[in-house]
């Protein structure tokens, strides 16, 4: 399970990009959120995993605090997914997508917005909710007893979903590839950048914000 653990949870990261050639598609998979919220609840065992197997205290201390925030977060994620949900009226982020063509559901739900960008920071571990790996008393967290490709594929897993949560906070509330009747796909790319700079952001500057 030790060595398991790390693959697994990069293995999670990378299998919701199995969603993106589906985005733009006319054979688009019509569960697509839904398929999102069960593999990103999936996320817990990799880090419970990691941390039982280690057999240290801190590191089972680290994922069990990980734990409690994902969960605790995946709560409030699925709740925000109903507003789109409800009002699109699809499980399908293509359908999402397409009907931002002429207003993104940002201006129309602006503090859901904010509650979901929050939410993605929490799960993604980044600061101010990087309270599992608490540099006083934990040391590194769950991560603590790993080293060389253990501890590299475990942070790859990390970067892998600040990409994936950026990819789709851009389709469900900030039109995708749309800019007000204006479609391009650099225009989608530069979104997805745009976000993934602001968990970066966020990590880098908490808590002196400038």
């Amino acid at each position: 399970p030790y060595f398991i653990a790390p693959i697994f949870s990069l293995i999670l990261a990378l299998l919701l990009w199995q969603l993106y050639p589906s985005l733009y598609s006319t054979s688009y998979f019509k569960w697509g959120i839904l398929f999102f919220l069960c593999v990103s609840g999936l996320n817990v065992y990799g880090t419970l995993l990691a941390g039982w197997s280690s057999n240290s205290k801190y590191a089972l201390l680290g994922s069990l605090r990980a734990i409690a925030q994902t969960i605790s977060y995946e709560v409030s994620m699925a709740l925000v997914l109903l507003f789109p949900l409800f009002l699109v009226g699809s499980f399908s982020f293509f359908e999402v997508g397409e009907s931002q063509e002429s207003i993104w559901l940002s201006f129309l739900m602006l503090p859901v917005s904010f509650i979901w960008f929050v939410t993605c920071v929490a799960e993604t571990n980044r600061a101010p909710f990087d309270f599992a790996e608490g540099e006083s008393e934990l040391v590194s967290g769950f991560s603590i007893e790993y080293g060389s490709a253990g501890f590299a594929l475990i942070f790859l897993a990390e970067y892998a979903n600040i990409l994936v949560m950026s990819l789709f906070s851009s389709i469900l509330f900030f039109g995708g590839s749309y800019m007000f009747f204006f479609e391009s796909d650099i225009m989608f790319m530069l979104k997805i950048l745009f976000f993934a700079f602001l968990f970066i952001w966020v990590r880098g500057s908490y808590p002196r914000f400038r």
